[in-house]
């Protein structure tokens, strides 16, 4: 049962270390990862490309994270963001702190005039969010259905996607 006394709050640079700790447990044993989540979240860091960075609190610890970073598009379409890493701490996970970031975080990409926003994740889970497959956009060595991207402003281009190298790191 989700705690309502849970903070969504953006990151500061105290948050760090716990950030890191968080987002690498939070993939530990994830089927569908390379565990170097955490390394991404710290390179888009050092590129100055985290987007709105925030993180939930609980009872005083962080327990949940999620960030942007720009995407390019290609032919170029300006304002595309992915969302991602998205991290809850195992021992908070299905009770809904990772939905109330993501609806935060989309609310706040949305306000501050985001063309659209694409993700790479599990369809069922993200489609509640607004998330659909779209046959427009494509992520190169992607299944298409785990692929998916939702337009805040006029429509879905049709272009292929890129992310920042970070997302290419390895352990």
């Amino acid at each position: 049962m989700l705690n309502a006394s849970c903070l969504i709050r953006d990151e500061v640079p105290d948050d760090i270390y716990a950030i890191g700790s968080l987002v690498e447990r939070a993939f530990a044993n994830h089927p569908h990862s390379q565990q170097t989540e955490h390394i991404i979240v710290r390179e888009l860091r050092a590129a100055g490309q985290l987007i709105l960075p925030a993180v939930a609190v609980l009872d005083g610890k962080i327990i949940g994270y999620a960030t942007f970073s720009p995407v390019r598009l290609k032919p170029a379409h300006e304002g595309w963001y992915g969302l991602g890493p998205v991290a809850v701490d195992p021992a908070h996970q299905g009770v809904g702190f990772g939905s109330m970031l993501i609806t935060s975080a989309l609310e706040r990409l949305k306000g501050g005039g985001a063309r659209g926003c694409v993700v790479l994740g599990e369809p069922r889970f993200y489609g509640r969010f607004g998330f659909v497959q779209e046959p427009n956009l494509t992520l190169e060595g992607v299944p298409p259905e785990y692929f998916m991207g939702q337009a805040f402003i006029g429509s879905v281009p049709k272009a292929s996607v890129s992310y920042h190298a970070a997302f290419s790191a390895s352990v």
